[in-house]
């Protein structure tokens, strides 16, 4: 299958579907006890996930991973079918490349939900990472392609900074959600947090208003689903 062609995919079922995909700092920087946290943040939000029957029949997550190199480690997909993978840190910070990988995956992913006659809420693309862009990451351009996503309602965008991440940077590409800082390692109270938040948003009606700032210390008002 070509980068991105869903075409050859039949529908699982026909529950109006919200993609999550999460794109993951992997670099070097995440070496030791965070990444060890972000796995274990990770396997707690596919057990919250996993444990909800309408939850687990509407989210389907992506998995981007970034160091040097882009990877896509899961491609979109319902939980009952993927295993949450480990990741392990090494390289260098291709951020720009990555975050430009899931949204060409959700350009790919609604036109798939199109052609399959499958609703769908507007996806979310959730990015963590603890560092600075590599030099040849072209941040500008970046800003520039989500504002006009967000406010376009293509996607929702929330960037998510580490400890050590440069919040200069995730401000100027913030799209319609403002960044937000993990405290220290508690990659665990964010994936349980996003676990219930993806949770409330696959039962809301479209256009809705959802409050999403339980559990976030209040850092995100309402957001139109």
């Amino acid at each position: 299958m070509a980068k991105n062609d869903f075409s050859a995919e039949a529908a699982e079922n026909f529950e109006q579907k919200c993609l999550c995909i999460l794109v993951l700092d992997v670099s070097g920087s995440m070496s030791g006890k965070p990444i060890e946290e972000l796995n274990k943040g990770l396997q707690d939000f596919y057990n919250e996930i996993s444990s909800d029957d309408t939850t687990s029949q509407r989210l389907e997550v992506s998995l981007i991973t970034f160091s040097h190199v882009v990877q896509t480690l899961q491609e979109p997909a319902l939980v009952e079918n993927f295993t949450m993978p480990t990741l392990i840190a090494s390289g260098s910070t291709a951020m720009v490349n990555a975050v430009n990988e899931a949204i060409d995956k959700v350009a790919s992913r609604k036109q798939w939900y199109k052609s399959t006659n499958q609703a769908y809420y507007r996806p979310w693309i959730i990015l963590m990472t603890d560092g600075e862009p590599d030099r040849d990451q072209d941040v500008d351009a970046l800003a520039q392609r989500i504002k006009l996503d967000t406010v376009n309602k293509r996607y929702a965008f929330l960037p998510i900074g580490v400890e050590g991440a440069n919040m200069k940077v995730l401000d100027k590409i913030q799209g319609n959600i403002p960044p937000m800082k993990l405290q220290g390692t508690k990659f665990s109270s964010f994936f349980k947090w996003l676990s219930a938040s993806m949770g409330t948003v696959v039962t809301a009606e479209e256009g809705q208003q959802v409050d999403l700032s339980a559990g976030a210390d209040d850092w995100m008002a309402a957001f139109t689903i």
